[in-house]
């Protein structure tokens, strides 16, 4: 055990979605912030490396608006407020996050960057240390609620880095007047990709290339459809393949800016280029296609390089889980990972991994009331023989 380690019975990890839905159903299950009573029998504490409350929400681009945010799900226990559709999501958001963290005590410690977990011992019985710029805690239990946002994922090209214009990923896009004039290649078949086509195709030329031809679904997309999605993805992560998003699976739906785009002919889909040249992009035909800017819509990977101490990656990229849990390290539960991205995915996600460290907590007191009442049956009898 590390000699100036905090102990806590939870350490959760992020403060997003994820996390604050497993801080809330702690305290509901009997578990206290550690800020609020030390010396309680079951504590926990939420670190989160943001400065402020809102996960990922705060760092979001300015002109994702309310009307067009993708997936908002309230936090459990309570409503997201009426908001102005025009409204920044990035302005709308982190206020009621906040605002949940004062309403339910969470004491979330802020701002606190995990470096590493890793085992206290051998002992599985035992603790994970959880290494941080601000101290170390050794918790009997880990729920890693870190999400992908700090990880923007970008593949690799021949000759991307001749590329004279200008690149980014979606998570460093600010407005579409930056581009005003310029022809912006946008790469992605994702909710971004085509929402950022939409707006951006307004101030300049705009190409947009995907690897696949989206699949569009015309319908709604119906509970037996995303419940099958669902477990594709959840077999994927129990085999630990990276899971892979649930888009890839059910197709993209046709949202208002894609109608938007497709009625003022811009959503327009070329096969993606081969090669990446001074000035532009190589088409797999030969052909030249000139840009100024590379935007790249290609998502986001799990933000879980802390964990690597555990040596819980597997050769084909991924961690092995199965409802949350880690298939190879049993006190760690890994949630907004795989099926549980989306923010309602999230919310059941924290209520599973609590509802696991519970029955755990239970199934602990059960062996440590037999075990003492095995130590006196046993004290009795010597003190008769006597």
């Amino acid at each position: 055990m590390h000699v100036n380690a905090t102990e806590v019975e939870v350490a959760v990890i992020g403060a997003g979605q994820a996390g604050l839905s497993a801080a809330y159903h702690l305290q509901r299950r009997g578990f206290t912030p550690v800020g609020r009573d030390p010396h309680a029998a079951d504590t926990f504490v939420v670190l989160d490396a943001n400065a402020a409350p809102g996960g990922a929400w705060q760092h979001r681009w300015p002109s994702l608006r309310m009307a067009t945010v993708n997936g908002i799900h309230e936090l459990p226990g309570h409503p997201v407020p009426p908001a102005d559709p025009a409204m920044p999501s990035r302005e709308a958001l982190p206020p009621y996050f906040a605002d949940y963290e004062r309403r339910f005590d969470l004491d979330v410690q802020r701002p606190v960057r995990v470096r590493a977990v890793r085992r206290a011992d051998d002992d599985l019985e035992g603790r994970l240390l959880v290494e941080t710029d601000r101290g170390t805690w050794a918790a009997r239990h880990v729920i890693n609620a870190t999400g992908t946002w700090t990880r923007p994922f970008r593949p690799y090209y021949p000759g991307i880095e001749r590329f004279r214009g200008r690149q980014l990923h979606v998570a460093d896009y600010v407005s579409a007047d930056e581009f005003a004039g310029e022809r912006v290649i946008i790469v992605g078949a994702g909710v971004s990709a085509v929402q950022l086509l939409d707006e951006i195709s307004h101030v300049a030329e705009t190409v947009w290339m995907t690897r696949r031809e989206p699949q569009w679904a015309e319908e709604d997309f119906d509970v037996p459809a995303r419940s099958a999605a669902i477990a594709g993805v959840e077999a994927r992560v129990r085999q630990g393949l990276p899971p892979g998003s649930v888009i890839s699976v059910t197709g993209m739906h046709w949202t208002p800016w894609a109608r938007a785009a497709q009625a003022r002919g811009v959503l327009v889909r070329h096969p993606m280029f081969s090669a990446i040249e001074e000035h532009g992009v190589r088409m797999p035909d030969g052909s030249f296609i000139e840009a100024d800017v590379i935007l790249w819509a290609t998502g986001f990977r799990p933000a879980l390089d802390h964990l690597a101490p555990l040596k819980l990656r597997t050769p084909a990229g991924g961690f092995r889980v199965a409802d949350t849990r880690s298939l190879d390290e049993p006190r760690l539960y890994l949630i907004g990972y795989g099926p549980s991205q989306s923010t309602v995915g999230a919310n059941r996600a924290g209520r599973a991994a609590v509802q696991q460290i519970t029955a755990e907590r239970a199934a602990r007191a059960s062996r440590t009331s037999r075990t003492v009442a095995a130590s006196r049956t046993v004290a009795a009898s010597r003190t008769v023989a006597a």
